[in-house]
């Protein structure tokens, strides 16, 4: 393991402790709300402090951009991005669908990843040009080659400065040319999921970077592309992102392009 990743996975793990205790005993959770249905928990500020402690240690000069303390050191060549908690709606009402996700940025591009899963202790980790990883076994995308028969991952919009309009029309078109949709509500590990063939694909609009940038790598170290909704590259800085393996990339294209904001 890269001597980066290896830190980035002690400091994910880190997080995952806080995490885990904390779910024992959520009753107590102190919950703050950002805005309409948006949500952070001491626990988002806890698990990230830990991160970023971690990861300082080991590397003083780097920079970050964490969900919750924001950009520090941002001009850094390298800058770690960071979501210690996605999915903390899921985590404050006890649904075991949430994970960290950890990414190292060098100039601008992804080199490492990490998404941890703290409910059931799984490591999806990946480096540039080295593949991606569950623990120890070696992923790669599904191999079907029908959208129609695919099973498809994606996220609601659930704030109130979101198209849910035009996302109910994406979602009833989808539906129409696949399998079947799953919204369990942490992109980081539904990007997982592509990477690791359990989902054959996964669209969703109105991310952040710290949402996608670790699981994006995880997609294109296990064969996957991943791009907006026309297929291009900058869904980390547009945060609409489609992924797939390649013959259902250029499907979900046709059926998603023309609801494309870049």
């Amino acid at each position: 393991m890269h001597p980066m990743l290896n830190v980035a996975v002690k400091a994910a793990r880190r997080a995952g402790t806080v995490i885990n205790r904390a779910s024992l005993n959520l009753e107590r959770l102190q919950v703050d709300r950002k805005q309409h249905n948006d949500f952070v928990t001491e626990v988002d500020r806890q698990a990230e402090a830990a991160i970023i402690e971690t990861l300082s240690e080991a590397y003083p000069t780097h920079g970050f951009l964490a969900e919750e303390t924001g950009a520090q050191n941002a001009d850094a060549e390298n800058v770690w991005i960071i979501d210690p908690l996605d999915g903390t709606t899921n985590f404050i009402h006890g649904f075991p669908q949430y994970a960290v996700s950890i990414a190292l940025s060098v100039n601008g591009v992804t080199q490492q990843a990490v998404v941890y899963d703290p409910t059931r202790d799984e490591l999806f980790t990946a480096t540039r040009g080295a593949g991606a990883y569950l623990d120890r076994r070696r992923l790669r995308v599904a191999t079907q080659d029908r959208l129609v028969n695919s099973l498809l991952g994606t996220g609601f919009p659930y704030r109130e400065d979101q198209d849910l309009e035009k996302y109910l029309k994406i979602f009833a078109d989808m539906s129409r040319n696949c399998a079947g949709l799953r919204r369990p509500g942490a992109a980081s590990l539904d990007l997982a999921y592509v990477a690791a063939g359990r989902y054959d694909g996964f669209f969703e609009s109105d991310l952040k970077p710290w949402d996608m940038a670790a699981g994006a790598l995880l997609i294109t170290e296990a064969g996957g592309l991943i791009g907006n909704y026309r297929g291009e590259e900058g869904f980390l800085q547009s945060g609409e992102v489609m992924c797939a393996n390649p013959r259902i990339f250029a499907q979900m294209v046709q059926c998603l392009s023309k609801y494309s904001s870049c």
